[in-house]
């Protein structure tokens, strides 16, 4: 039998389980939504879209910030959100509605994409065939940025990555469909991107257009970003830039990485570390959209939260490998260092 269950109840209750953030959108803001990215077909009866937000600590990216230690955001701040943590936090959400007499239908942000190309990110009907005629083809891939932005929980930066104004870029995001009548949140009006463009000079794969841009509408909303070359993201994510990426092999050759999706698999076989660091890995960890954007939100002071020491201090610029340094270790001979014991 159906309990009274509120927006509020449900808020509380994701925050007590582990979500960093939980925002509310109506079904009716995902009108215009691109077929295949349209949640209401996963669920037609739902009535709200719950978005659980979960932080990416600041001390996940420290490593990658200094250039010494790779595995923290590789391990904790990518595959354990996304495979670990929001996935606990939304079955026991599902279960808490289901308590109270409504359903509740999960979206992990796992990516099965099914009829997604891995080197576009675009639909590919030859890839599955729709079940009934007049539905998409499985399966839906909900753009989690719009539904956070649905939600109320902040805003696109020009990067294209969202931003909150609790966290900045430092989180990811997971949905759960329902059919409980829960009250939606307000769009978010703050100003969190001031279009610096500091994402897009410091990308290492230079993804991020500084001239073009690309526009969507959400909820009657217009949102507008710089246009993103999918590819070259990919290529660079995995360390394809020789001056961001410390795990090259010594004869590893960038030319003959093709410019597709993470490289693969030839860029692969280039990292040296590849039990540990050679399954898609976030090597260049995010440098422009996430950790350049960060710092600067910090020091113009519009986030929220705030700590005792600045993510990047003042004057401090970020590491850069050198061809001198990477000529130094192509020739040594694998000797360890005579002050190390």
């Amino acid at each position: 039998m159906e309990r009274q269950l509120t927006s509020q109840m449900v808020k509380n209750y994701a925050k007590s389980i582990g979500a960093d953030l939980c925002g509310i959108a109506s079904m009716d803001r995902f009108e215009g939504a691109p077929k295949q990215q349209d949640p209401r077909y996963i669920m037609p009866r739902a009535k709200a879209c719950i978005v659980l937000g979960f932080r990416i600590p600041r001390g996940y990216f420290r490593g990658i910030e200094e250039g010494t230690f790779f595995g923290a955001y590789n391990g904790l701040g990518y595959g354990n959100i996304n495979q670990v943590v929001s996935p606990l936090a939304l079955r026991e959400l599902c279960c808490y509605i289901e308590d109270y007499g409504y359903e509740a239908a999960p979206c992990p942000n796992i990516f099965l994409g099914c009829s997604v190309r891995f080197d576009t990110q675009k639909h590919d009907p030859n890839l599955s065939v729709p079940v009934k005629e007049g539905l998409p083809n499985p399966d839906i891939l909900v753009d989690y940025r719009v539904a956070a932005y649905a939600a109320g929980l902040g805003e696109f930066g020009y990067s294209k990555v969202f931003l909150t104004p609790e966290f900045g870029p430092f989180q990811r995001f997971v949905i759960l469909l329902t059919d409980a009548p829960l009250e939606a949140d307000p769009i978010y009006e703050g100003k969190l991107c001031d279009r610096c463009m500091r994402c897009a000079r410091a990308c290492s794969g230079g993804a991020i257009s500084m001239t073009e841009t690309e526009t969507i509408t959400i909820a009657g909303h217009k949102v507008e970003f710089g246009k993103l070359d999918v590819q070259k993201c990919s290529v660079a994510y995995m360390g394809g830039n020789i001056e961001y990426n410390p795990f090259l092999k010594k004869d590893a050759d960038l030319s003959a990485v093709p410019k597709t999706y993470h490289g693969t698999p030839v860029l692969k076989k280039m990292v040296g570390l590849s039990g540990t660091y050679g399954h898609n890995p976030p090597i260049e960890g995010a440098r422009g959209c996430m950790r350049e954007c960060y710092a600067h939100l910090e020091e113009r002071g519009v986030l929220t939260r705030s700590f005792v020491s600045r993510f990047r201090e003042k004057g401090t610029k970020p590491w850069k490998i050198t061809p001198e340094m990477r000529r130094a270790f192509v020739e040594s001979d694998g000797t360890a260092d005579e002050n190390e014991e």
